[in-house]
C-alpha cells in the first residue's frame, strides 16, 4: 500500500499534466524482483547503484524492515546520497536510512507503531510525530495514507496546487488538502471551494456561469476568484475550462465522436473553440492524439 500510495499521485500527474518531471523507476538493491511480505513479486526495473538521472530516492520499507540493515546495503545507500538531490524513507524506510547515518542531524518520522523505538533508538535524530516531514534534503513519512498526503504535497510544490487538487479528487471524495500534522482542513473556506469544483464537475455540458457557482458555494464572486488564485494559482473560469478539457480528453480517447459531438458534451460553442483550447492545454491536437492511439 506504501509503495502504492507514493507511485499512483505521480502517475495520475502525470496524465493530467504535461509536466515531464514527473517520472519514476523502481529499484532494488541488487537489480532483481522483490516478493512482498502478501507474495505480490514487484518487477524492479534496475539496481540501486545502477540508477541515474533522478532527483529523488525514496527508500521503502516494512515490517522487518531493519533486518535489511546489511553492510552491503548500507554502503549503497550512503553511495547514493552523493547522485540525489533529495533522500526520503516511507513507513520503516527511516530504519534504513538511519542505519546508513543520513538521517543525522535532520527532523524524521517513521510509522507510529515504531515512533517510540525509533526515538529510543536513534538519538541523533529529532523524531517527531507528524504525518510526513520534510526537512531540508531528507524527507521521512509514516504509512500509506500519509504518504499519499506527502506525494500530494510534493505535486502542489511542483505542478502547482490546482494539479494537486485534481489528483487528490482521484483518491478522496473532496480532494481538501490537509495539516500535515493532524489532518484538519486547512481553511474552512476550501469546502466552499471543494463544493464549486463539484458544481463544476456535475455541470459540464451546460456550465455555469461564475456569478451562479459562486452563490450556490455560498461565496462572493471577488471571493471564489481570490480563493482559486491562492489554492489554485488561477482563476476559477480557467480551472472550470481545465475540467472541461479532461472530459473532452476522456470522449478524444475513449470514444468514436466527432469534434462537434465532443465540444458539445463539454460545453463549448464549436469545434473549433475545443480544438484551440485542447491544443493550448495539452500541447496536442485532438487529431494527433487519435492519430497516436490508432499507432
Amino acid at each position: 500500500m506504501v509503495l502504492a500510495s507514493a507511485v499512483e499521485p505521480l502517475r495520475v500527474a502525470r496524465d493530467y499534466s504535461s509536466n515531464t518531471e514527473f517520472f519514476w523507476q523502481l529499484l532494488s538493491s541488487d537489480g532483481n524482483d522483490v516478493k512482498s511480505s502478501s507474495g505480490i513479486v514487484l518487477r524492479c526495473e534496475k539496481s540501486l547503484t545502477d540508477a541515474k538521472n533522478l532527483d529523488m530516492l525514496f527508500v521503502v520499507a516494512g515490517y522487518g524492515a531493519r533486518a535489511h540493515a546489511k553492510p552491503s546495503l548500507i554502503k549503497s545507500l550512503q553511495l547514493a546520497e552523493r547522485r540525489f538531490r533529495v533522500i526520503g524513507g516511507l513507513d520503516s524506510g527511516a530504519w534504513l536510512l538511519a542505519a546508513a547515518g543520513l538521517l543525522d542531524g535532520h527532523k524524521a518520522t517513521i510509522h507510529w507503531q515504531d515512533l517510540s523505538q525509533f526515538a529510543e533508538t536513534c538519538l541523533e535524530i529529532e523524531v517527531v510525530a507528524d504525518r510526513y516531514v520534510i526537512d531540508r534534503d531528507r524527507i521521512t513519512a509514516g504509512s500509506a495514507v500519509t504518504v499519499t498526503d506527502l506525494m500530494l504535497k510534493l505535486i502542489g510544490d511542483h505542478g502547482g496546487g490546482a494539479l494537486a487538487f485534481d489528483v487528490a479528487n482521484m483518491f478522496f471524495h473532496d480532494g481538501l488538502p490537509r495539516n500535515s500534522r493532524q489532518g484538519e482542513l486547512v481553511d474552512e473556506n476550501m469546502t466552499r471551494v471543494a463544493k464549486a469544483v463539484a458544481i463544476m464537475r456535475a455541470n459540464v455540458e451546460r456550465p455555469v456561469g461564475l456569478e451562479a457557482l459562486a452563490a450556490r458555494a455560498a461565496l462572493s464572486t471577488r471571493t471564489l476568484a481570490r480563493l482559486f488564485e491562492r489554492e489554485f494559482g488561477m482563476g476559477p473560469g480557467r480551472y472550470y475550462q481545465n475540467i472541461r478539457l479532461d472530459v473532452a480528453r476522456s470522449y478524444v480517447e475513449e470514444t468514436r465522436l466527432s469534434a462537434s459531438e465532443i465540444a458539445e458534451r463539454t460545453g463549448f460553442a464549436s469545434s473549433a473553440c475545443l480544438s484551440r483550447a485542447y491544443k493550448l492545454h495539452f500541447r496536442q491536437s485532438l487529431r494527433e492524439v487519435r492519430r497516436s492511439l490508432k499507432g
